[in-house]
């Protein structure tokens, strides 16, 4: 039950006159009675709540930065006509900061036994699952000075996916890869490891593509094409630990490596090579495999959806184990991690050794521009000391990397602007030169 603004409004200016002309209880009584009577009426004929049904229906996945539309649908039960304000509540990063009030309340008129929609659109700030909480219903009597009040349950949930932003750099990485198939006119010769077809020779092709046993069956040269190999295995690895939780910038490190993995897992697999996902920390958050050409990249943004980062110390000896037994033959294993001296030299170097042996390995890191930007900083003295700093921590990256690639290792590392299609280049590269 609730008093309205229009009931205590009636009370105040019943009350100026019964001071003036009729002070005492008979006063107060004379003006407060018929204002009881009236409210006890109103209370009588408003729709009870607990007599509504209420559905939901619409989207059940957003894209971060996307709006979604989630339709209550609300069904009046009961012999009275409702009219109600509903409070559709959802959690704090579902709105736009400072929206939320108003996209939330609706005002709603529904005849008896008929039903009628509202749309809440939400505008999610976070990854992850937004799960609907209470609708709460405040039915008002014809007269508008007293309500009945309750809630209900409506389960929802809407998925809010990574937003995949370097999504517009793959059209030129796919022209890239279209070139390296051989499927285009710009041919580049010699490049690829899987035989494709053969040729008549033209100056300036290679001698060692030269196909002798064909060319004594014909008149001419016929020299082999050569593609790069499909069908190969990738595996992703995304580092869910504390380092991951850093932010560059507005751009959390983990959203960050995120990106890049999608932009790599949609240019690969227009390449014919099959992925897989492990997200790790010292345990396994998410793991995808087996995922058709058709399927693997809406996997891949499902699964990351909900994963977070944990303030835990990865543990790069577990992670290389459950790398080993999601890849059992040869492949492409991706690594998005840090590339800070501490976590790589106590961590990942010891069980480096286990993953070369057998795979191809890529390091990909996000580096922070603000770090360059204060190494060149000159000026004041908090200037100097910040930018011996920033020089150092560079110095010490440059150092990781290195010992990285003495490895064997392939390193990107690149601010999270650039850090997607610089992965996406690396891949090509490797490919092209036939090292998957």
């Amino acid at each position: 039950m609730a008093l309205t603004g229009r009931a205590a409004l009636l009370a105040a200016l019943g009350s100026l006159p019964v001071g003036i002309w009729e002070p005492g209880w008979t006063g107060i009584l004379a003006v407060n009675a018929p204002l009881a009577v009236a409210c006890a009426c109103d209370y009588a004929l408003a729709a009870p709540v607990r007599r509504l049904g209420l559905t939901r229906s619409g989207d059940t996945s957003v894209r971060l930065g996307d709006s979604a539309d989630v339709t209550l649908t609300v069904t009046n039960l009961s012999g009275r006509p409702l009219r109600a304000r509903i409070r559709d509540a959802w959690p704090p990063s579902s709105w736009q900061p400072g929206t939320g009030p108003d996209a939330s309340r609706h005002r709603l008129r529904v005849p008896p036994g008929e039903r009628r929609r509202l749309t809440t659109r939400l505008r999610p700030t976070r990854r992850g699952d937004r799960v609907a909480d209470r609708v709460t219903i405040r039915s008002y009597g014809p007269l508008g000075l007293f309500a009945r009040q309750g809630t209900h349950r409506a389960p929802w949930t809407v998925r809010v996916l990574p937003p995949f932003t370097s999504r517009k750099h793959l059209p030129s990485k796919l022209a890239r890869l279209r070139e390296l198939d051989g499927r285009t006119s710009v041919l580049t010769r010699g490049e690829g490891t899987e035989f494709d077809s053969l040729r008549e020779y033209v100056p300036g092709d290679d001698t060692r593509s030269i196909d002798w046993r064909a060319t004594a069956r014909q008149t001419a040269v016929a020299v082999r094409t050569w593609r790069p190999e499909r069908d190969r295995h990738i595996l992703l690895v995304l580092d869910t630990g504390r380092t991951s939780a850093g932010r560059v910038g507005d751009v959390p490190r983990l959203d960050a490596a995120m990106d890049a993995a999608l932009l790599l897992a949609a240019l690969a697999s227009r390449a014919g090579d099959r992925l897989a996902l492990l997200a790790h920390d010292r345990r396994t958050r998410a793991l995808v495999q087996g995922r058709t050409a058709g399927d693997v990249l809406p996997s891949l943004v499902n699964a990351m959806a909900t994963l977070e980062p944990e303030l835990v110390e990865t543990d790069a000896r577990g992670l290389a184990a459950a790398a080993l037994r999601t890849t059992p033959r040869r492949s492409l294993i991706v690594l998005l991690t840090t590339l800070d001296p501490a976590p790589i030299e106590e961590g990942l170097l010891p069980v480096l050794p286990r993953l070369t042996q057998r795979h191809t390995v890529l390091l990909a890191s996000v580096a922070d521009p603000y770090i360059a930007e204060m190494a060149t900083a000159r000026g004041t003295t908090d200037a100097v000391y910040e930018a011996a700093a920033a020089a150092q921590s560079h110095g010490e990256r440059e150092r990781t990397a290195e010992q990285l690639r003495r490895h064997g290792v392939t390193v990107v590392d690149a601010t999270p602007d650039t850090l997607a299609p610089a992965l996406a280049d690396a891949y090509l590269a490797l490919k092209a030169a036939g090292r998957l």
